[in-house]
């Protein structure tokens, strides 16, 4: 039972978007070594000319608008209404369990994870949340603390927060460049309008999303998260990534995710994001 309570705790960690590639480019192998060449004579050079390299960082309007572009555009992303995502999630060999996350506009949450045949849920509606999480003890409908509901309405959004981020009253800024698994990236620093400061890494050649860096609150304590994506597919002409791999870092869990199915604008009632009656606050 403590196995399994150790993987709700880890899954915990996953809700919400998640981050880096697991597919970077492997190393070319080094080229053979010859006997070196006669040395060519020395000739005059032309004037050097400005390179690419030399040019100007793109802004963060046009790096996130590339971005979104990629993803396969402001109007497909805004066609999503709700959304319903179910996988697998591993935290090891004998740490295994469903999950089901479903979104629904403008900030409605439902995750649901089974192991061991045992369901643990977690609702919010955007301003209240319940929970019932068996592992836990609590084999009845409870409330969800502030925080947590604040965080999971932020997860909800299902554009993603680089998407219309000024209105958001999000800031996000450009704080260089990094290599994450070998791939050359955009390091984005997000500031949400709750306070919240995460990274976004984005391929420089692509824009696709490599990682996320943020920091959550895991029984009162902050835990740095680096979630890494990778698998991606399209769902309604908008990529998702399928594959999910997560990490507290300065910890050993990690976890994996495989995204199987992904419903676009499936019906969704509002009844699956309000409080039962059994939940007393």
């Amino acid at each position: 039972m403590s196995r399994a309570r150790s993987l709700v705790v880890a899954v915990l960690l996953a809700i919400g978007p998640a981050a880096s590639a697991l597919s970077s480019a492997p190393a070319a192998p080094p080229a053979p070594t010859t006997a070196p060449a006669p040395a060519a004579p020395i000739t005059p050079t032309a004037p050097a000319t400005p390179s690419a390299a030399a040019a100007p960082s793109p802004t963060v309007d046009e790096i996130v608008a590339r971005h979104v572009a990629w993803r396969g555009g402001l109007k497909k992303i805004r066609a999503i209404q709700t959304l319903r995502e179910q996988g697998r999630v591993s935290a090891g060999a004998d740490r295994q369990g469903v999950v089901t996350r479903e979104r629904k506009r403008p900030n409605q949450s439902r995750f649901e994870f089974t192991v061991q045949g045992v369901t643990s849920v977690f609702v919010s509606d955007g301003q209240r949340g319940w929970k019932m999480s068996p592992f836990d003890g609590d084999t009845a409908p409870g409330p969800l603390a502030d925080e947590v509901v604040a965080e999971a309405a932020e997860q909800a959004d299902i554009e993603g927060p680089l998407v219309d981020w000024q209105a958001k009253g999000h800031k996000v800024e450009l704080d260089g460049r990094e290599s994450v698994g070998g791939r050359e990236t955009y390091k984005l620093k997000m500031t949400l309008k709750s306070g919240g400061v995460r990274y976004e890494y984005l391929d420089v050649k692509t824009l696709e999303r490599v990682r996320t860096d943020s920091t959550r609150q895991v029984r009162g304590r902050a835990v740095q998260i680096e979630t890494t994506y990778g698998d991606y597919r399209k769902s309604g002409g908008v990529r998702f990534p399928h594959l999910i791999d997560v990490e507290a870092v300065g910890r050993p869990q990690r976890l994996h995710v495989v995204v199987d199915t992904i419903e676009i604008n499936p019906p969704l009632s509002d009844e699956r994001f309000r409080l039962p009656s059994q939940a007393k606050h």
